[in-house]
């Protein structure tokens, strides 16, 4: 792992969740996020904020704001790059793992970012967000099919641009599984029956690693999985506007055989069966991680992102990861992997140097830049006109496979402003825990969303 990933940890260690109030109004590290349901702040990781008064006299800072850890080391080289270009703005980068929380934070506070990769519906509806729908420099070059996961089904215009395309499903150990002559299957039962069989086979073995103190993670199961059959069985645009409109006769959260609550009855028999990890609530990515180069566990949940920790950790794995959509979980549902916009920017609608983060947003899209990043976040390009290398052949002919035999969802960006995906992982780290059945499961999560759609972003 790079420097700047040790010292981002150290920082966490460091700090305590006790900042958390005052980090709206504050660009100083603070403790890191969701350690068992606790929201925690922020971390600077490149570099402490100061005076816009340089040496050569003032220039414009600009602040960009990420929640993706994977890529802060390539992005702090092409920030170094641009910041040597030209002596008129300094870009400074903030990671925040709780990206999705601070931000609500920042925009309370009036300390708002220039740039930004979080993005939900609520803040464009707001009114937080530029509209770049003008930028054809970058339209053009961008594939129709992100442009249009970019585009506002409500206004029609762009208020982000992805710079990726990113897939995610179940990554599996193919040497393992073919030993015992199985394979991830498109139906639950059989899934099940798969993950006995490895516990079974293999006691040592976890059969399915979830990695539940970061409750990103666990967010992202529920965008997936239930978020996923809604997708699926409603078209892509039809649930854009159930969600939007907040149609509960078609989204049935709440319902005790709608898709959460039979979610949740789900992930509770595995629990209960032994086929996840005991220490789920405990449990980090770096841990699922070094068990699965390990071989200590068979599968988890991730997005290409991964792939990079994984070849880090161990490079001799990269013909033994196989990758497979999540199966069916509902009696009318089909297999479902995601197949999306990554890495999106926005900037402020109330930045007063709007001219200055398009200038830095032109040279991060440039095509030498953008390889580079594409190389280094392990997801190929939204450009036409950026030919990158980013995983092994191996890979991405797994890839290819499971988008091609699952139907397509995107990300829930249509969810509350005032309910995050953060927040809804909280609340499976809760079902974890023991607070809920699965029918409360389902009527709590019905009930935050109601209660995101009245608080907005406040």
């Amino acid at each position: 792992m790079k420097m700047k990933k040790w010292l981002a940890v150290l920082m966490t260690l460091a700090v305590t969740t006790a900042g958390l109030a005052g980090c709206g109004a504050s660009d100083k590290p603070a403790a890191q996020q969701e350690s068992a349901g606790k929201t925690e702040a922020a971390e600077t990781v490149s570099g402490e904020t100061g005076s816009s008064e340089q040496a050569g006299g003032e220039k414009v800072r600009i602040k960009l704001f990420t929640g993706k850890i994977e890529t802060i080391d390539v992005m702090d080289d092409i920030i170094a790059d641009f910041n040597a270009s030209q002596d008129r703005i300094e870009v400074e980068q903030e990671y925040q793992k709780d990206a999705s929380n601070i931000i609500k934070i920042k925009f309370a506070s009036g300390e708002v970012p220039d740039i930004m990769t979080t993005y939900e519906q609520g803040f464009v509806d707001e009114g937080k967000y530029l509209d770049l729908s003008g930028q054809s420099e970058w339209w053009d070059r961008l594939s129709p099919s992100m442009k249009e996961a970019c585009t506002d089904v409500k206004t029609g215009n762009q208020y982000r641009v992805c710079t990726n395309m990113t897939m995610a499903g179940f990554f599996y150990n193919k040497e393992m599984l073919d030993e015992m002559g199985l394979e991830i299957p498109r139906q639950w039962d059989d899934f099940v029956t798969v993950l006995e069989t490895i516990k079974k086979e293999k006691p040592d073995v976890i059969p399915w690693f979830i990695f539940g103190s970061e409750a990103w993670h666990l967010g992202h199961l529920i965008e997936f999985i239930p978020h996923g059959y809604v997708k699926s069985t409603l078209g892509t645009i039809d649930a854009k506007k159930a969600m939007l409109n907040n149609d509960q006769s078609s989204l049935r959260f709440g319902e005790p055989d709608g898709p959460m609550a039979v979610f949740a009855s789900k992930m509770l028999e595995l629990q209960d069966k032994g086929l996840i990890n005991e220490d789920v609530l405990t449990a980090t990515s770096d841990n699922c991680v070094q068990d699965f180069v390990n071989g200590k566990a068979a599968m988890f949940s991730n997005g290409m992102w991964v792939i990079s920790s994984l070849l880090e950790a161990n490079p001799d794995m990269a013909d033994k990861i196989g990758f497979a959509p999540y199966p069916a979980y509902m009696p009318d549902s089909k297999p479902v992997v995601l197949s999306a916009e990554d890495s999106g920017y926005s900037i402020s609608a109330t930045t007063e140097h709007k001219e200055e983060a398009i200038e830095f947003l032109n040279f991060l899209f440039l095509p030498e830049n953008q390889k580079k990043y594409s190389e280094a976040a392990k997801a190929p390009s939204a450009f036409t006109d950026v030919t990158a290398d980013w995983a092994p052949e191996t890979i991405v002919k797994e890839v290819s496979a499971a988008v091609d035999s699952a139907v397509n969802i995107g990300y829930t960006n249509e969810k509350p402003a005032g309910f995050s995906g953060d927040d809804a992982g909280r609340m499976l780290q809760e079902l974890f825990a023991g607070q809920y059945t699965a029918e409360e499961f389902a009527e709590a999560y019905e009930q935050a969303w109601q209660d995101g759609m009245n608080t907005g972003g406040e």
